[in-house]
C-alpha cells in the first residue's frame, strides 16, 4: 500500500470516527432534552390535579434542579465521547470543592431555603404576601435561589430564598375571603344603638359585604374625645380595598345625615378681662 493510500484510508477512519462521535454526542443531547422535557410535563400534570400534595411552585423548582443536573450529566457524557479524560477534573473537584463549598455557601444555603420553601407551601405563584417587615408583594417567581414580587406600585423585588424563610410569611392570598378592620368614632353622647344600626345597614346595603360570617360593630374603646366603634366585614378577597375605601366616605356622609357628630381635635380658647383693665 502506497503512502498516499495510507493517508487517505488514515483520514477515512478519522473521519468515520468523528462522524460515530457526532452521532453519540446529539444522541446524548437528545436524552437529555426528551428527559427534561418529559419530567417537566409530568411534574406539571400532577400539579395541576386538585388533589396532588405537588403544587405547581414546588414542580417548577423541582423542574429547574433537574434540567441543571440532567445537563450537567450529559455534558460529562459528550465530553467522554470526545475522549476528554475527566479523572483529572474530577479528582480536582475534591480539592476545590473545599474552597467553592466556603465561596458558594450562601448560594447553596439560597438553594436548600428555596428547597423547604417548595415543600412548606407557603405560597404560590399569584399570591400577595407580607414578608415580614421586609417586602410584599404578588409572588411572579422563584428559581433556586431567589423569589421575586411585583409590588402594588409595579415595582420588582428580588429576595434570597434565605432571606424569605427567615421571616414570617404572610399569604393574602390564603383564603378567597378576607376580614376588614375598620374603626368608626362619634362624640360622647351619641346614640350608640342608632349608630350601631346605621353601620350595620349601610354594610347590608354592599353587595360585596358577606353574610357569613355576619359583620361585626361593636364599641370597642372609650378613647378621649370618642366612642370607638369597630367595624369588622367579611368581603371577597378581590373586593377587599374598595369596600374599604368606600365605606370610609359613606359612613361619613351617612353621619353627618343623621347628624350624629364625628369627632376632631380642636381647641377651645377662653379670654376673660380682669377688673380694672
Amino acid at each position: 500500500m502506497t503512502t498516499l493510500e495510507s493517508l487517505i484510508a488514515l483520514g477515512a477512519e478519522n473521519l468515520l470516527g468523528i462522524i460515530i462521535k457526532l452521532l453519540l454526542s446529539g444522541l446524548a443531547f437528545l436524552i437529555a432534552k426528551l428527559v427534561t422535557t418529559l419530567v417537566a410535563r409530568a411534574l406539571n400534570k400532577a400539579a395541576s390535579h386538585e388533589a396532588s400534595r405537588l403544587t405547581p411552585l414546588m414542580a417548577g423548582f423541582i423542574i429547574k434542579v433537574v434540567r441543571v443536573v440532567v445537563w450537567l450529566i450529559a455534558i460529562l457524557v459528550i465530553l467522554q465521547i470526545w475522549g476528554i479524560n475527566m479523572a483529572p477534573v474530577i479528582a480536582g473537584l475534591g480539592i476545590t470543592g473545599v474552597v467553592l463549598g466556603f465561596a458558594l455557601q450562601e448560594s447553596i444555603s439560597n438553594i436548600f431555603s428555596g428547597l423547604l420553601l417548595a415543600l412548606n407551601n407557603p405560597f404560590g405563584i399569584g399570591d400577595y404576601v407580607v414578608i415580614g417587615s421586609v417586602a410584599e408583594g404578588t409572588v411572579t417567581g422563584m428559581d433556586a435561589v431567589s423569589c421575586t414580587l411585583l409590588t402594588a406600585d409595579k415595582k420588582k423585588i428580588t429576595m434570597a430564598n434565605k432571606l424569605v424563610l427567615a421571616e414570617a410569611i404572610t399569604n393574602v392570598s390564603a383564603s378567597d375571603t378576607r376580614r376588614l378592620d375598620m374603626t368608626v368614632g362619634v362624640a360622647y353622647g351619641s346614640d350608640l344603638d342608632k349608630v350601631k344600626g346605621l353601620i350595620l345597614s349601610l354594610l347590608e346595603s354592599y353587595d360585596e359585604v358577606l353574610s357569613d360570617p355576619a359583620p361585626i360593630v361593636e364599641v370597642s374603646k372609650l378613647n378621649d374625645s370618642s366612642v370607638d366603634f369597630i367595624v369588622r366585614p367579611y368581603v371577597p378577597n378581590a373586593d377587599y380595598w374598595s369596600v374599604n375605601w368606600r365605606f370610609q366616605k359613606d359612613i361619613y356622609d351617612l353621619l353627618n345625615r343623621e347628624g350624629i357628630e364625628i369627632p376632631y381635635n380642636k381647641l377651645d380658647v377662653t379670654v376673660t378681662n380682669k377688673e380694672g383693665e
